[in-house]
């Protein structure tokens, strides 16, 4: 994937979203990006300080459910020999990129997430009780996901939207893992969606590949109308 994939973001996504913390809690939800062991330390795809997402992701999803609120978890959840892996393109290794049947640029990963293994689980620090649905993605062999909303042919919905719109959701807070990869493109079909978005400015980390990602990435969300703040922020709101 190149750096280029966020232009398009921010050709389609032109929204103006007037910063506020009049949230209603009944109608706001706290999306989990991905919060897996292997995102985390010791992980096969780590990111640098990944499992410091977990506990204000808990914090946050206690609160606002205990409000009325709800909350959801993404799960990246590859078969094996999965499109995304490098070790299933000869000669290929992990940062190249390729064009598949179905998608134009896809970055190649070390094999992560496969089904069924302990690298698949969700951080055992993650605290599920609040959460009321699960919505695992990059499940078809030829096809990757990044976003919660849609796989990435751009065209497949993983029906997350349909579901938090009959709940009524205005609002979503979102934070987990990446920022410059699954948090950032389920931002911003969030948005595109009509939903008020926010990022948990200290419950996301990212890869940092290609260089400069996560600033380029946080731009473009800033620039599309998303808002950050700290978890301790949006917590104070739903006391």
């Amino acid at each position: 994937m190149s750096i280029g994939i966020y232009s398009g973001y921010c050709e389609v996504v032109n929204i103006s979203v007037t910063l506020t913390m009049d949230l209603n809690p009944v109608k706001t939800l706290v999306l989990i990006i991905d919060a897996q062991n292997d995102f985390c330390p010791g992980g096969a795809l780590a990111v640098n300080e990944g499992d410091a997402v977990i506990t204000p992701l808990n914090l946050l999803s206690r609160a606002v459910v205990n409000k009325g609120g709800f909350a959801a978890a993404t799960q990246d959840w590859h078969c094996a020999g999965h499109i995304s892996f490098a070790s299933s393109h000869s000669g290929k290794t992990s940062g190249d990129v390729i064009d598949t049947p179905l998608v134009k640029d896809q970055m190649l990963w070390p094999d992560h997430c496969v089904q069924g293994t302990k690298g698949a689980d969700f951080h055992p620090d993650l605290d599920l009780n609040p959460v009321s649905m699960i919505i695992r993605k990059g499940f078809r062999r030829d096809l990757d996901s990044y976003s919660a909303f849609f796989e990435n042919d751009r065209q497949t919905p993983t029906g997350l939207e349909g579901w938090i719109k009959s709940l009524k959701v205005e609002t979503v807070i979102m934070g987990g893992i990446a920022t410059d990869y699954c948090v950032f493109f389920s931002a911003m079909d969030c948005i595109k969606a009509g939903f008020k978005t926010i990022i948990a400015s200290d419950a996301v980390r990212g890869v940092g590949y290609p260089e400069s990602s996560i600033e380029i990435a946080i731009s473009a969300m800033k620039d599309a109308g998303i808002e950050f703040r700290s978890s301790k922020e949006l917590i104070d709101v739903f006391k």
